[in-house]
């Protein structure tokens, strides 16, 4: 659901980039009242493992379209809503500057899109409602297909209103909500299905690591043997599966080639210019792969070093902006 820099005009970027702004400022001020810093490593290890499962695009059968995790259900569930929302700052940043996945003219909107929906109302309303009196695995595969089936819902129709308010001709609101309401349906139901799966695990795992469930103790494996199973899991989805991705074009692209035949509309203006000019200085692997080269070995350097480095913004974040400085204080 990466949004590009043609789908948005510049005045509705600067206010989407706003909002993400303030949701992102607010989940600071919040993180930084906390006072457990076992979140930072989870924050790297979760950040990671959404990136790489995000370049997995799973085919939607009898669609010709295909959809990818969006990952803000699945980070809230374990880091609550503010720090799984920084993450996902981190993981869509990341996709943007290095790989060119998304516009950075779109960047404020595929933040809100992506992340605030997934992270704030799945957290809030969906997850941890149903996980006060205990986190058992029906309420968890219940909470991960309802928050995620909802949550992206809401993102696609978010696009849908950011080009409409852009004055998108090309995707008149009515026909482009039609068709992209009901794809995202079908990814929704995925994606709910493999955050059950994952959060299921860790309920198994180390049950403590989920957020807003009541202290649960115990479990199979310990804190570092939990992080280091879902960090050897995302070097394989990163650098081994995700050779598998669909070829089809994703939920937002389908969509548009069915409203408008085609998935890549133009835009032409100074600022589009210049963000495309700092995208191309940044994206050292454009799509995921080495620069004019079709190699399957781009695409899974491109999986391990964009894991790699989203443990390091994501950790290295948290240090530097110390959001957990209370706690860090007492170590």
């Amino acid at each position: 659901m990466h949004m590009a820099d043609a789908l948005v005009v510049p005045a509705v970027a600067a206010t989407m980039y706003a909002c993400s702004a303030v949701a992102g400022g607010y989940s600071v001020r919040r993180v930084r009242l906390e006072n457990d810093s076992k979140k930072i490593p989870v924050m790297g290890v979760m950040g990671a493992f959404v990136f790489a499962a995000q370049m997995i695009n799973f085919t939607i059968p009898g669609t010709g379209s295909s959809g990818h995790l969006c990952g803000g259900m699945l980070l809230s569930a374990l880091l609550g809503p503010y720090a799984g929302f920084l993450a996902m700052i981190g993981v869509l940043l990341i996709q943007c500057l290095l790989f060119a996945d998304g516009g950075l003219l779109a960047l404020g909107c595929n933040v809100w899109n992506m992340a605030f929906y997934g992270c704030f109302i799945g957290a809030l309303c969906i997850w941890k409602p149903m996980m006060r009196r205990g986190a058992s695995k029906g309420k968890i595969i219940g909470a991960s297909i309802l928050g995620c089936v909802l949550t992206l819902q809401l993102g696609a129709f978010s696009v849908v209103l950011e080009t409409w308010a852009s004055g998108i001709t090309e995707l008149p609101f009515r026909t482009f909500v039609a068709a992209m309401q009901p794809i995202h349906l079908a990814i929704g139901l995925v994606e709910g299905l493999i955050t059950a799966a994952v959060l299921c695990f860790v309920r198994e795992a180390r049950p403590e690591l989920l957020w807003g469930v009541e202290e649960e103790q115990g479990g199979r494996f310990s804190f570092k043997k939990t992080l280091a199973v879902l960090g050897i899991l995302t070097i394989l989805i990163g650098g081994g599966l995700s050779l598998f991705a669909s070829a089809n074009p994703d939920g937002l692209e389908w969509s548009m080639e069915k409203v408008a035949g085609t998935a890549e509309l133009d835009a032409a203006g100074s600022v589009y210019e210049k963000a495309a000019g700092i995208q191309e200085a940044t994206a050292l692997l454009p799509d995921y792969g080495f620069k004019n080269s079709g190699s399957l070995a781009g695409t899974s350097f491109s999986g391990i070093v964009g894991a790699v480095i989203v443990v390091l913004v994501c950790v290295g974040g948290c240090y530097l902006f110390k959001f957990f400085k209370k706690n860090m204080k007492h170590e």
